[in-house]
Parts: structure tokens; sequence; C-alpha cells
């Protein structure tokens, strides 16, 4: 299998196996936006067994998007490509405090109950795996419940 190199772009590496099409959903589908997209899924890797690639031709991801990255693929590599040639790497860094983002599980949460007065606010619990801690509850959210709120 063959995917060409980019002239300008992003390129998301270390993206777990399944997750490719969450991160697309994340960047906000730029596909609809004209942006060429090449993804390469569930493909070997000696650093995580399986992982998914994305690469999206003409646009730059910010960093808040590599930040809400970080959620759903915690150890990705972001690549950035100007004429054919990476000019920045970045990785993945969950941030310490999500404020809107989660929402708590908790039924008797106070951020659940009174969503107007009381926003959401997670702490950075875990990062491998990745978990988040209610500011109100200390409910845990494990990564998987954290990337299915997301993706």
């Amino acid at each position: 299998m063959l995917v060409r190199k980019i002239p300008d772009g992003t390129v998301i590496d270390h993206v777990p196996a399944g997750k490719a099409l969450s991160v697309l959903r994340l960047l906000g589908d730029p596909q609809e936006n004209g942006f060429t997209i090449a993804m390469v899924m569930n493909v070997n890797s000696s650093k995580m067994n399986r992982k998914d690639i994305v690469k999206v031709e003409g646009m730059e991801v910010s960093p808040e998007q590599v930040q809400r990255l970080a959620l759903i693929a915690p150890r990705a590599s972001v690549n950035i490509v100007r004429s054919y040639r990476v000019v920045a790497k970045k990785n993945a860094v969950p941030p310490r405090t999500l404020r809107g983002v989660l929402n708590c599980t908790a039924p008797t949460c106070v951020s659940v109950r009174e969503k107007e007065s009381a926003p959401s606010i997670f702490f950075l619990s875990g990062r491998s795996p990745l978990r988040y801690r209610c500011k109100y509850c200390g409910r845990e959210l494990a990564e998987k419940e954290i990337s299915s709120q997301l993706g």
C-alpha cells in the first residue's frame, strides 16, 4: 500500500487502531472543506502493535486541536508539513484541566443537575491510561469513556 507524500498539511501518526474517523470528526471533517485526506487504518506498528495514520493535505492543525486530539489519541504525534518537509513535530499532550469538554457520568453530580451554574470541570488524573477526575464529585472517566464522548 502506498500513500504519497503531501506537499503541505498535517500528518497525524500513532493514532490507536480504529480511531482515525474520530480524529477526522475532531478536526471538523476537513473533507467537507475541500481538503484531501488519506487514512491508513489498522497497520502494523512496532510501538503500538496496530495503529492508524491520518494525512490532511492543505490543513495545519491548531494547538487547540492538538490538545483535543490528545483526548482521543493520547500518544499521537502531529507533523506539520510544508514544501514536502516536516517543519514542526508536536506530541499530543492531554491538557491538565478541561472545562466544558466532557460530561460527568455521575447522575448526582452538580455539573449534571445544574449545568448552567456548574459547568463541567475535569482534572487530569492519569496519562497512561488516560483518566480525568470530576472537580465536583470526584468521578473518574477512563480513556474509553473519554473517547466515546468525543468520537
